[in-house]
């Protein structure tokens, strides 16, 4: 019986960054070590809203590029967040059931109010609460940077006892934002890489650290 939990492939949600696509995180995050990504079933999701002006990314990758939602400039108002939530919320019924959630950038902030908003009833409450959530360039709603929309007001105002993976880039213009969203969560598990605003490859001390938390979880109920 423990074999077959080892063995279990843990089912993940992938959520791209702003202006980019599933496609795009897919070729980032499959640079990974094969004996991770072989206990891992990865599912990658594209933004349901087009890009609404240039992509970072373009010349690097190929379009079409999306959003999750959209804000004013001073990330303080949000427009088309509980529509996203609820496209989120369709793709999970349709292709999970999802062990947990990965995020990058856009997708990690709204990765990282999952399981606040799913604690309180508010979003996402059709499908199993997730188990764990990683995070790569992450950040919170509510944080110095961003506002918070009104389906996460009350997503943080507790502790998240969802086991975590925060991955922090040393150059990353979002660094500040992802060492504080660490606060955010108990018992957090933290990996720092070199780079920037990227998902990095992993290095061997990086690998045995994220093999030991999805070892973790597949042994949870």
């Amino acid at each position: 019986m423990e074999n077959e939990t080892q063995n279990k492939k843990l089912k993940i949600l992938c959520l791209h960054g702003f202006r980019t696509s599933g496609a795009i995180l897919r070729k980032l995050v499959e640079r990974w070590p094969q004996p991770l990504l072989e206990k891992l079933d990865l599912v990658y999701m594209d933004a349901p809203y087009p890009a609404q002006g240039k992509s970072d990314v373009d010349g690097f990758y190929d379009p079409p590029f999306y959003e999750w939602f959209q804000s004013d400039e001073g990330f303080k108002e949000f427009y088309n967040f509980e529509e996203c939530l609820e496209k989120i919320q369709e793709f999970m019924l349709s292709n999970g059931p999802f062990d947990g959630v990965l995020g990058f950038s856009q997708g990690a902030l709204l990765t990282a109010a999952i399981p606040g908003m799913q604690r309180e009833g508010v979003a996402l409450s059709k499908v199993p609460k997730v188990k764990f959530v990683i995070m790569a360039s992450g950040a919170k709603f509510g944080g110095s940077k961003f506002g918070i929309p009104k389906l996460a007001s009350d997503a943080f105002s507790t502790p998240i006892t969802t086991p975590s993976i925060h991955i922090i880039g040393e150059t990353d213009f979002m660094k500040e934002e992802s060492i504080k969203l660490v606060e955010s969560f108990v018992d957090p598990l933290v990996i720092h890489h070199p780079k920037g605003h990227t998902i990095p490859r992993l290095d061997d001390k990086s690998l045995d650290m994220f093999c030991n938390f999805i070892a973790k979880i597949q042994d949870l109920p």
